[in-house]
């Protein structure tokens, strides 16, 4: 099934979403923000900077408040219909709504402003289609939004019965919006398989890098905390870095070399946001996993922003979806250069082990202290012990093999393994998981 024919089956459907904000220069909306609880400014800006970012001129903002979302609308019937008059008034293209929609909801308020009407997650991911540039990343920005198109398709209003039987078997057979349903689920088929083998390479490359005891530092944090630009400044990289949300989405893998612990990779992934679509973080399974599987995370937070507190949760909540949330963690609080009488610093725990280093990314400042919190917490991170096994405990040996974490076996008169483990604390947890007997060895 070729992609045209995907294509010329969701224009032929009467999509409620859609995904070509980016097809002109610059669009004209309105935005519609509702209040639930208190007002928060800081969530009406962030949306205005996701429009901006997907190329669209706000012209007007409209906010109420309700104390549940209305059924029909969204915003009720009232504030629907002041939209509409405004969209006719301003001769804008587009309503943006900073909330998720239903698919019912965003039909019916197309019907009434005679417009597209995008919500937060749609725009998202026309944000991830414009800036996907490799073909793993469009492979899997075109997944997430099939899948959010698929609960959106609508039948047409005539000329449902698109085909008819052979002789004898005359009927009003498969409608329009069938086949495109039908359609749109091969496509998703055909990504998926792809995005597998993808999965698999990265998997294989993942896995010489364990046998050769490289470990992998992976960059996470809320969207324009700064990632790009001190994974820059780390690795004298040249990853596109912006002052704008998402502007990097495909994944950047480069060596360090970090004193006392040698040859590192670092991973510069996607940034995060307040209520990501869960369909992307689905699709980009294969880019998080690098997150997943990481020895140490860099949690990159914007010192001078007012809401790091509510961001930091935001980003724990993604790591916790992606089963991440076990990994090592260091806090890096950049852009300390917009802050007064915050130094380049490096804060300990009780156990004298680094757990927040402060810097500017933009200027270089803490850099060294960074790469001495790095050595000190992936040196902590590699255990070193000896482990004895049963004779039937051979399944935790092969795993430990597989993880070419074995230095030396001898095996006792008793038959018992006797093994020197050299292993990556991380991988150690999952073992001890897997197998929980483990759990009550002391290392």
């Amino acid at each position: 099934m070729s992609q045209t024919q995907i294509i010329n089956a969701v224009e032929n459907a009467n999509v409620s979403t859609a995904f070509s904000l980016s097809s002109m220069s610059m669009e004209t909306a309105i935005a519609v923000q509702v209040w639930f609880d208190k007002e928060n400014n800081d969530d009406l800006q962030e949306f205005l900077l996701l429009a901006e970012s997907a190329k669209v001129n706000v012209l007007q903002i409209m906010t109420t408040r309700r104390n549940v979302p209305q059924a029909r609308y969204f915003v009720g019937s009232g504030k629907a219909e002041e939209i509409a008059d405004a969209v006719h008034q301003l001769g804008v293209s587009v309503v943006l709504v900073n909330h998720q929609l239903t698919p019912a909801q965003t039909r019916n308020l197309e019907n009434l402003c005679q417009c597209r009407v995008i919500d937060r997650t749609a725009l998202i991911l026309d944000i991830f289609a414009q800036r996907a540039r490799s073909h793993e990343g469009k492979l899997q920005v075109e997944l997430a939004q099939l899948k959010h198109l698929s609960s959106r398709l609508v039948g047409r209003k005539t000329g449902l019965d698109q085909q008819k039987g052979a002789v004898g078997l005359r009927g009003p057979g498969e409608t329009q919006l069938e086949t495109d349903r039908r359609l749109i689920k091969v496509r998703i088929a055909q990504l998926q398989n792809r995005l597998a083998k993808v999965e698999k390479q990265r998997n294989q490359n993942r896995q010489t890098r364990q046998k050769a005891d490289i470990p992998t530092i992976s960059l996470v944090g809320y969207t324009n905390a700064g990632k790009s630009t001190l994974f820059n400044f780390i690795t004298q990289a040249n990853v596109y870095a912006a002052d704008q949300l998402f502007a990097t989405l495909d994944p950047t893998l480069r060596c360090l070399q970090i004193q006392d612990v040698g040859t590192a990779i670092l991973a510069d992934t996607v940034g995060f946001v307040r209520d990501l679509p869960h369909d992307l973080v689905s699709a980009f399974k294969s880019t998080l996993q690098e997150t997943v599987e990481a020895s140490l995370l860099l949690h990159i937070i914007d010192a001078s922003d007012n809401r790091k507190l509510e961001n930091i949760e935001a980003v724990n909540s993604v790591l916790e979806e992606i089963k991440a949330d076990n990994v090592p963690v260091l806090l890096v609080y950049n852009k300390i250069d917009l802050l007064e009488n915050v130094a380049p610093h490096i804060e300990y725990d009780d156990e004298n082990k680094p757990v927040a280093v402060y810097l500017s990314a933009h200027s270089g400042d803490g850099i060294a202290l960074l790469l001495e919190a790095i050595k000190v917490r992936l040196t902590n991170e590699i255990l070193s012990f000896t482990l004895t096994l049963l004779p039937q405990e051979g399944k935790i040996r092969h795993a430990l093999y597989q993880l070419d974490s074995i230095c030396e076996e001898k095996i006792s008169d008793k038959g018992e393994f006797i093994l020197r483990v050299r292993v990556d604390k991380v991988e150690w947890l999952r073992l001890c998981k897997q197998f929980p007997q483990l759990s009550e060895i002391i290392y």
